[in-house]
């Protein structure tokens, strides 16, 4: 797991295989304020993620401004909050242990402050004595009648360094390798059979895909075609060109929203997968009229954006297509100034509403809802959040969708089905369970073809699948459609 390096006044985090005498010398002193405002603005942002349901990338920036932490500090904030959230499952087991009593008995303010304080215990460079005290004083200012306990729970789970927890509590890799997994590795089970399901078996891959959930991931720049250029936006922001996408930049840090180029709509943030699959669609070849654009599920906006930039320069009009009103005010946001046109319907409606009419369009993109177990690097919540009993739901939605693409678009024209998860029930089962139903003559275009040449693993064909610790993206999956009759 990556951590923060830099020195801070609430302690600098380390790599998660440590050496225990590197938190026991001299570091920040014990007995911090009650309300040390790093912590506390973490504490803060896991009540809202657990209590509210919220997504920590919401709701901790503003956080960080309400308590003016910057620098070092917000860094300590933010690494405290995502940190916590990735590894929870992992640290319940052990706060389990430590306390001899199941979490859901814990009263839900002590236990956020415990897993704040075991993560700092046990991923961080805070002295064992600052994290003990800190965690204390928490409790004490949350929920004062647990001061005592958090106390004797921390000091037991100071007794040993974070292998020796997971010797105790992780099951046997020999006689349980996915469950080892699991608790080492900081994903629910159901997450971890799913993943290796998807990469045929293989547990070495799956444990690197975990491993790589668990680094924070840069933030990519889309880079608007025929508005601003990568190498030169690079540039502007400090960042560097992305490895794949010709528009993606990768930002080494700060606050993108504050960039000029976001706020003027020469770029937008959007991960280099998105990008691609985007980009895909536009890039395949296709006969005959090439006029009339479709993102049949536009919320957000990220693609709608990059698709809307990119028929300006050929030519061409976006519909984009949102069901919720608050999302679809942020796709008009995202196209403004640009050939779209952002009509808020449920995508299903092609056919029976005019403005979406069957046959009418050239290229469809079908961004389906999904478990997003693709972007957990990013929403570290939602791997806690999710359960198998989501998928069905989402599936029936993702099946009528494409079909109402495979309605919308012309013969001859293109379908794009993408989805951010690696779950092959969200993936090719839904995609050929699709195609099956919805009663039209439908080859697959390769989509290996139309992403850059010499880019590593993608399989197969036709469909593709992109990884986080293959491609440094999202796990994306795309499968381009032509309809023949």
């Amino acid at each position: 797991m990556t951590s923060f390096r830099g020195g801070s006044s609430s302690g600098a985090a380390k790599p998660r295989h440590h050496d225990r005498d590197a938190r026991g010398g001299r570091g920040p002193r014990a007995g911090r304020p009650a309300h040390d405002p790093a912590r506390m603005t973490a504490y803060q942002a896991l009540l809202a993620v657990h209590r509210d349901d919220a997504y920590a990338n919401l709701v901790l920036p503003g956080l960080l401004r309400e308590a003016g932490l910057f620098g070092r500090d917000a860094a300590f904030a933010t690494e405290l909050t995502y940190g916590t959230l990735r590894a929870r499952g992992t640290l319940d087991r052990i706060i389990e242990s430590a306390a001899d009593r199941d979490v859901s008995r814990i009263d839900p303010p002590a236990r956020d402050a415990l897993r704040l304080g075991a993560y700092q215990l046990l991923h961080t460079r805070v002295p064992a004595h600052a994290a003990v005290a800190s965690t204390v004083d928490l409790v004490h200012s949350v929920a004062p009648g647990a001061a005592g306990f958090a106390n004797a729970v921390m000091r037991r789970i100071a007794e040993h360094d974070l292998d020796a927890w997971l010797a105790k509590v992780a099951p046997a890799e020999q006689e349980d390798p996915v469950g080892h997994l699991a608790v080492t590795q900081h994903h629910p089970e159901w997450i971890v059979r799913a993943f290796r399901e998807a990469l045929g078996g293989d547990l070495a891959e799956t444990e690197r895909l975990l491993a790589a959930d668990n680094e924070r991931p840069e933030v990519h720049l889309c880079a608007r075609p025929g508005r601003a250029d990568a190498v030169e936006l690079a540039d502007t922001v400090g960042g560097m060109p992305g490895a794949f996408s010709p528009y993606a930049v990768y930002l080494g840090g700060g606050s993108p929203g504050e960039l000029v180029e976001i706020k003027t709509g020469r770029a937008h943030v959007q991960d280099e997968g998105s990008q691609l699959v985007a980009t895909a669609l536009a890039q395949a070849p296709l006969d005959g009229r090439d006029e009339r654009w479709l993102d049949l599920c536009a919320g957000p906006g990220g693609k709608a954006g990059l698709l809307a930039a990119l028929a300006a320069q050929r030519g061409a009009h976006l519909t984009a297509v949102e069901v919720t009103e608050h999302r679809a005010r942020m796709v008009e946001a995202a196209v403004r100034g640009m050939p779209a046109t952002v009509l808020c319907a449920d995508g299903r409606s092609v056919g029976t509403d005019h403005d979406l009419p069957a046959g009418g369009f050239d290229r469809v993109l079908v961004d389906a809802p999904c478990t997003g177990l693709g972007s957990l690097r990013r929403r570290p919540e939602s791997r806690w959040r999710r359960q198998p009993s989501d998928l069905p739901p989402l599936t029936k939605l993702q099946r009528e969708l494409l079909g109402a693409a495979l309605r919308a678009v012309r013969p001859g024209g293109l379908v794009a089905y993408v989805t951010c998860s690696p779950h092959l029930v969200e993936t090719k089962v839904s995609v050929s369970e699709a195609v099956r139903r919805g009663g039209f003559d439908v080859d697959f275009v390769d989509a290996r073809e139309v992403l850059p040449a010499g880019m590593p693993g993608l399989g197969d064909g036709p469909t593709v699948q992109l990884w986080p610790h293959k491609h440094g993206t999202d796990a994306m999956f795309i499968a381009l459609l032509r309809r023949n009759a």
